[in-house]
């Protein structure tokens, strides 16, 4: 069967209160549009027109050409958004289904679910409902004796015995695509927003003797809608909530869930374990058998089976299997570490690699590198890779040993097997098994710390 989806994102949002266009907000890393739009792609949706009108562009330049757009001039009420539609859909024979893309709950799994109710019994449209133990201020679903929708009440319409109802309208919807388009050419605002709503064609298909279904979902958080900043928190709490248990059933440990914070797109191995106060963010990717955290923010980069981070901040980085990072490092974009690295506490890496077994165990600082197996890097070391207006690389080949408190001046080559002596600063090439040292000769002169402190004292007391 064709299935089309229609996904209404006109709306200003005024009650966010930001520059940002509402449905473009992100819920756990992603926006809340996009989300909306993996459902409709994981249960089947085939085209899919986005309904725009107050920050068409920003809509147009984030989703570019996944989906297909209608402008809607003039907000002038659900119904009138999915009609204009119409020129796109009204066409085609099979199945439309309406989502509202400030509704980032909302799973594939229900969307299967009304469309399989949906072409089973031959309904003219399936609404998504849910159960709320307190539905207060909600639109109420009133259903006939054999179980059909007849019709969705507003609570300030509803009688006694409605109010007592606790399923209500999720805002998901399926329609047979003709008879959507027909019926919504007869719906009119007589109401007091002066208003064309898209539920008005519910009770036109239950005059004309249309079967109207319910699906009620298992998950009342998927009719959470987003239409302030208060409730964006609470919606990336539910997310945040969802997406932790789908790690821990895959086999993660996750210590605090409350305290974790894992963004939609991440990827996690089993018997990995992530301690309190981590983020994982964008498309980062974790194996097996990891650790990482406490405290720990990981951006977009790779971490293979084994490896360990502790207290530090990655971005656009990879990390072999068994290495170890932090606590207290920072590895900036560009960084490749290989397996069984060392990188210790603050020591920061910026557009580096560095192969298996090398070490950078403490307060270094290692830029535009590219440092070989086995390699020692000691404390303090830096290279210095900018002169103010060009970065250089430096090369350290396999099994060098680069003491503390060295400074290597880029562009230079430190050669295999290559000693460099604490406290240098080199400038030139150092061959293969060859020993660098450039540092000043030392000189002590006997007992002139006394005569120097009597100095300075005197010199105080006189200012």
């Amino acid at each position: 069967m064709n299935v089309m989806g229609v996904i209404l994102a006109a709306g200003l949002g005024k009650r966010m209160k930001s520059k940002l266009h509402k449905v473009l907000h992100p819920v756990c890393g992603k926006p809340m549009l996009e989300h909306v739009l993996d459902a409709l792609d994981g249960s089947g949706v085939g085209r899919k027109v986005v309904v725009v009108g107050h920050g068409a562009d920003a809509v147009r330049s984030a989703l570019g050409d996944r989906v297909e757009y209608a402008m809607q001039s003039q907000q002038l009420g659900t119904g009138h958004a999915v009609r204009v539609a119409e020129p796109l859909l009204g066409g085609e024979d099979g199945v439309t289904v309406v989502v509202y893309g400030d509704t980032p709950l909302l799973t594939a799994r229900s969307i299967q679910g009304m469309l399989q109710l949906h072409r089973e019994s031959g309904a003219a449209a399936t609404l998504l409902t849910a159960v709320f133990g307190n539905p207060t201020g909600l639109g109420r679903i009133v259903r006939g004796a054999d179980g059909t929708i007849e019709r969705i009440v507003e609570e300030k319409d509803c009688s006694l015995e409605e109010r007592g109802i606790q399923e209500i309208n999720a805002g998901a919807y399926c329609f047979d695509n003709r008879k959507l388009f027909e019926a919504l050419a007869k719906v009119t605002n007589d109401n007091a927003q002066g208003e064309y709503y898209l539920t008005d064609v519910i009770g036109l298909f239950r005059s004309a003797g249309d079967i109207v279904q319910g699906y009620c979902t298992s998950d009342p958080d998927e009719a959470f809608g987003v239409n302030d900043r208060i409730a964006l928190s609470e919606a990336e709490r539910l997310m945040r909530l969802r997406i932790n248990r789908g790690h821990q059933a895959e086999g993660v440990t996750i210590v605090d869930p409350a305290s974790t914070y894992i963004d939609a797109g991440v990827t996690i191995g089993s018997d990995t374990v992530i301690y309190p106060g981590t983020a994982l963010r964008g498309r980062t990717r974790i194996g097996s058998d990891c650790a990482i955290g406490p405290n720990s923010d990981i951006l977009d980069s790779t971490i293979e089976d084994g490896a360990t981070v502790k207290h530090s901040v990655l971005d656009k980085a990879a990390v072999g299997q068994r290495t170890s990072v932090g606590p207290f490092a920072n590895l900036r974009p560009g960084t490749r570490l290989g397996k069984d690295v060392k990188i210790g506490d603050f020591v920061e890496i910026k557009s580096s690699t560095i192969d298996d077994g090398s070490k950078v165990s403490h307060l270094a600082y290692v830029g535009d590198a590219r440092v070989g197996k086995d390699v020692n890097i000691g404390c303090g070391a830096i290279t210095v890779n900018y002169d103010g207006f060009s970065k250089f690389e430096t090369v350290i080949e396999d099994g060098a040993f680069v003491g503390s408190n060295v400074n290597l001046v880029a562009p230079v080559n430190i050669g295999k097997g290559a000693f460099v002596v604490a406290g240098s600063t080199i400038t030139q090439d150092v061959g293969e098994d060859d020993m660098a040292i450039a540092r000043e000769r030392q000189t002590t002169k006997k007992g002139y710390a006394k005569t120097l402190k009597a100095r300075l004292k005197a010199q105080k007391n006189r200012n």
